[in-house]
């Protein structure tokens, strides 16, 4: 599955929109991915975890982790591709945590696995869990689309992005359509910074 696929996907759900949008970063954006609208249906989100999965394959992978809310469904079926457990970190006290039993046992291989990166930050904060209080081994992060506008390292393992999309993000404070009087709207259910 190439580039154009996978952002055809996106097209197809009406999930590649453009506008003025203001970001979980904060930063402000005239293009805005909206991944549920290509998660909520099954069988887009098997084809483009099944592309992960057979990237990954040869990794033996023995659970694969995402951060809740979008990485629930990406780390399940990722996991489901993969025949092995797929579990969730969910914010405890502001910090990204297993929670409801779940565990990484000494030694496993985890696969780590994000919808849409422009920071990174939540990658970041999945790694940093995992290295201060895991005995695990990092293989890689598989992400459904890179929009940071670079190759993304997090050093932890390779990362693949089935997808790259540069979009160019602004602060308030240089922000074209800002300048220009157009409405920002604010999209997806995190807390703005």
């Amino acid at each position: 599955m190439n580039n154009e696929k996978v952002l055809n996907i996106f097209r197809k759900a009406n999930a590649l929109l453009a506008g003025h949008f203001l970001l979980t970063s904060g930063k402000h954006s005239a293009i805005y991915l909206e991944k549920f609208a290509v998660l909520q249906d099954p069988k887009s989100t098997e084809k483009l975890c099944k592309q992960i999965a057979k990237h990954f394959k040869a990794k033996k992978v023995d659970v694969v982790l995402g951060a809740a809310i979008g990485g629930i469904i990406l780390a399940y079926e990722t996991a489901k591709q993969l025949g092995v457990r797929g579990i969730f970190m969910e914010r405890e006290e502001g910090k990204l945590k297993l929670r409801r039993g779940f565990d990484i046992k000494e030694g496993e291989r985890v696969l780590l696995v994000e919808d849409i990166v422009t920071t990174g930050g939540s990658v970041m904060e999945l790694i940093e869990e995992l290295k201060a209080n895991y005995k695990c081994e990092i293989v890689g992060t598989g992400l459904l689309i890179n929009r940071s506008g670079k190759d993304i390292d997090f050093g932890a393992g390779e990362t693949y992005a089935l997808a790259r999309i540069d979009v160019t993000t602004y602060e308030e404070k240089d922000c074209p359509e800002c300048k220009a009087g157009v409405p920002i709207t604010k999209r997806g259910s995190k807390r703005i910074k």
